[in-house]
Formats: structure tokens, C-alpha cells, sequence
């Protein structure tokens, strides 16, 4: 980090993980639809980018110079809008319209229905490209923001994903960042010889992005200040992408619904909820 965060700040943003967690559960709660496994073991990331790493102002969302940030794994759609309504893009209450007709909050995210969005996502394995064509935009034009991508491990078993990670080393964009939500966990997958376990999805993924020629970074996913420490790590990087493997759990702050693939968009009853909540407004992460 350019400096080092004081305890307080790193306690403001693990309260503020923990409320984004409770507004995840409370809003696919409400709507009876959405995802949570993924959403939930993203959280931290989102929370570290938006209220510390990024530079941004939800004042002036369609800045030049604006840091860009793309969710690839677009059905984690929840995490992001809550943390963008608690960084201030739009009301806090608005989540209650998630995945409603006519709302702006979508199951996936649509760049062309709310501020803060740089990229619409759904399609699995696509954003990365998108990222990178802004990275490289940035790089022709002369100008300095960095790119941030979120991807899913199981999103990473589609090519295009390793198609655009070789096109980023070719052009040595050192302005793009992705994260890996390294859950190692997806809602379908071969099962493995360990019990009811199932195979993580990519095998040693460090290893596969040093042989795309990447710069890789690995950290615990839901330690903010190991996250933050990657990502000021990340920009001292010079021509070459880097890659932050964030090791994380599925459904994150709940223990029942921690690395249980059942989760995945499972809503939770009201009953479930409220011991969810429970957790999680007891600090339990």
C-alpha cells in the first residue's frame, strides 16, 4: 500500500465487508432470486478496490482518467451493487428493486442502465477481453488509469480467457490487473475421489498464468490488507499484466454456507437468514 493503512482503516473496511455481506443476503432474501456462493467470497475484493485501491468518484463516473473496473464473472452481479451503493453511485435502498422488471439492477450487469458500470458481463469468460481492450485504449491513448478485472475459476476454463490473457502479455499491459475469485468451488463439476468434495476447477493456476507470461501475486482473498498490499505491489510491475490469485471461500461469513457448491444461488428461507445475519453482525467472517 502507498503507506501503511492504520488498524481503524482496516477495521472501517472489514465492517463495511460484513455490511456488504448482510445486504447481499437481506436483497436476494427480498427478491427470491440471485446468487450467493460467489458473491460472498468476492466481497472483500470489491470492498478493497472500491473504498481504498480505485481511483474514483461516484460524483464524476464517466471521469477520463477514472480507474476502469470490469466483473467478469457477472452473475456475482449483488456484490457489486451493493458495494457500488454504499460507495455512493446510487441509494442503498434501491437494491430492494434487484432482478425486478424495469429495474437497474439486473441479475447481470448492464453498463447502459446504471452509473459505475464500464462493462456489461454475463457471458462467462468474456470480460477479460473487454478489460483488455481498455488497457490497451489507456496505453494508446497516453493515458495512466488502470484496468481491474474480476474473474471466476470456473469462468477460467473457457478459452477466450486464456486468448486474452496472451494478447495482454503480447501488448505488455502493465495497467491491467485481474483478480482470480479462487474459491475452487463452481455449481457444476467433477466430482472428487475425496468424499462429497468436488475438483477445483483450474489446477494450479499460478502456473498457468507465468506460462502466459503474466506477473502473479497470490493472497488470502479475504484479507484486506494482503489485498491491498498485492494491489500496490501490482503497479510496480512494468510491462508485463499482472494477476492476483485471491485464495477465498465460497459463501464467506456464513459457516453453513462456507465452501458448499448447494449455495452457489440457493436463497436463503427467512429462517436461514436470520441466523446468516446473525454471523455476520457477530463479526464472524
Amino acid at each position: 500500500m502507498n503507506g501503511t493503512l492504520s488498524q481503524l482503516r482496516l477495521q472501517e473496511l472489514d465492517v463495511l465487508a460484513s455490511k456488504t455481506r448482510q445486504l447481499i443476503l437481506e436483497t436476494v432474501h427480498h427478491a427470491n432470486a440471485g446468487h450467493i456462493g460467489g458473491p460472498l467470497s468476492v466481497t472483500d475484493i470489491l470492498v478493497s478496490l472500491y473504498f481504498e485501491m480505485m481511483n474514483i468518484n461516484p460524483k464524476d463516473h464517466l471521469g477520463s482518467d477514472r480507474d476502469r473496473f470490469v466483473l467478469s464473472k457477472g452473475h456475482s452481479a449483488i456484490a457489486l451493487y451493493t458495494v457500488l451503493a454504499l460507495r455512493g453511485y446510487f441509494p442503498v435502498e434501491e437494491l430492494q428493486t434487484f432482478d425486478e422488471i424495469d429495474s437497474r439492477l439486473q441479475a447481470h450487469p448492464d453498463m447502459n442502465l446504471l452509473p459505475g458500470l464500464d462493462m456489461s458481463t454475463g457471458s462467462l469468460g468474456q470480460g477479460i477481453s473487454a478489460a483488455v481492450g481498455m488497457a490497451l485504449g489507456a496505453k494508446l491513448q497516453g493515458k495512466s488509469f488502470y484496468t481491474y478485472c474480476v474473474i471466476g475459476d470456473g469462468e477460467s476454463q473457457e478459452g477466450q480467457v486464456w486468448e486474452a490473457a496472451d494478447v495482454a502479455t503480447k501488448y505488455g499491459l502493465d495497467n491491467l490487473v485481474v483478480v482470480m475469485d479462487y474459491n475452487k468451488l463452481q455449481q457444476y463439476g467433477w466430482k472428487s475421489s475425496e468424499g462429497n468434495l468436488r475438483e477445483a476447477p483450474v489446477q494450479d493456476p499460478a502456473r498457468k498464468w507465468e506460462a502466459f507470461g503474466w506477473h502473479v501475486i497470490e493472497a488470502d482473498g479475504h484479507s484486506i490488507e494482503q489485498l491491498l498490499n498485492s494491489f500496490s505491489d501490482a503497479k510496480g510491475v512494468k510491462e508485463k499484466p499482472v494477476v492476483i490469485i485471491a485464495h477465498t471461500f465460497k459463501g464467506r461469513g456464513v459457516s453453513f454456507m462456507e465452501n458448499n457448491y448447494v449455495w452457489h444461488a440457493k436463497v436463503p428461507n427467512a429462517e436461514e437468514l436470520k441466523n446468516a445475519l446473525q454471523e455476520l453482525q457477530g463479526g464472524s467472517r
